[in-house]
């Protein structure tokens, strides 16, 4: 697969991509909320992070959609065991899946929990679907297009139809405020989160904090709901990659705290360091780890 320009073979095999990769997105989906109305039981992995029948159910959809030997892109999943890092190394693109991101959510019932597919090229992210299935909502990007969100039923039409991404809502993060709102996690707050607000506090006269799970944060950072989410703690790269692609497609940025720059993908260690996610606009002395 070509990785370099945006030619109109490019664009075709892009959009191919994304409709493979939005209706396998949908049909996780619809997978999870089977699970989700009914009675299930939750494991434990290594860990000690939640598992359910949902995310393998999710992830066994999304495997069997979305390796497909003739497309000659590799796949990587949270539920898809460990790949050692001297055979991930030699790929130039692959599919990186966190089929349920918010399983905490998942069991608490809270509806915030997401389908998160992300198309990986030479470290970065480029395309990326991120579905909320309680919300029949959709997120996702096209490299070249922008990013865009649309319910189920529009999405079905455009997976079935030859046409273009136009008839989605364009997203765009906000181009500033009297205040800020910041995004944060509802289940991994900590006490660096709470500085970062308070900080905030010392900056804008108004500021607004806003609690969501999983990558749901990313989405209010890519359509101009909130315009900052810190993160501080444990992430690994299924978490995040969906995500990133959205947020850059709409205009914004998520870089790593201590260098400022975006964060890289099929690292030796798949753990994320400490990053934050904003609208552009946010100047990097007001980050608490950057140096001073």
């Amino acid at each position: 697969m070509r990785t370099t320009g945006r030619s109109t073979e490019d664009r075709r095999i892009y959009i191919d991509l994304l409709k493979a990769s939005l209706e396998a997105a949908l049909r996780a989906g619809e997978a999870i909320l089977e699970v989700y109305e009914g009675e299930f039981e939750v494991e434990r992995k290594a860990d000690d992070s939640p598992l359910t029948l949902a995310d393998r159910r999710a992830h066994e959809l999304i495997s069997t959609a979305l390796q497909r030997k003739e497309s000659g892109i590799e796949f990587l999943s949270e539920e898809g065991g460990d790949i050692p890092f001297p055979e991930r190394a030699c790929w130039q693109s692959f599919w990186l899946v966190d089929p349920l991101d918010g399983t905490k959510e998942f069991i608490k019932r809270n509806g915030e929990f997401t389908v998160n597919i992300a198309l990986i090229e030479r470290g970065r992210p480029v395309l990326g679907v991120i579905h909320v299935p309680v919300k029949g909502l959709v997120y996702f990007s096209l490299p070249g297009r922008g990013a865009f969100r649309g319910d189920v039923r529009a999405v079905r039409d455009f997976v079935s139809a030859g046409n273009g991404p136009e008839h989605f809502q364009k997203l765009r993060v906000t181009d500033g405020r009297e205040g800020i709102v910041i995004a944060g996690s509802r289940s991994h707050g900590n006490e660096r989160q709470n500085r970062f607000i308070e900080r905030m506090k010392d900056i804008y006269r108004e500021v607004e904090f806003l609690p969501a799970g999983s990558s749901l944060k990313f989405c209010m950072i890519a359509e101009g709901r909130a315009d900052v989410y810190p993160r501080y703690g444990p992430t690994m790269e299924w978490d995040t990659a969906a995500g990133q692609a959205i947020v850059e497609a709409a205009g914004g940025r998520v870089l790593e705290m201590e260098t400022g720059r975006p964060l890289q993908y099929n690292k030796k260690d798949l753990h994320n360091p400490w990053f934050i996610v904003d609208n552009g606009s946010m100047e990097l002395y007001q980050w608490d780890g950057l140096p001073r």
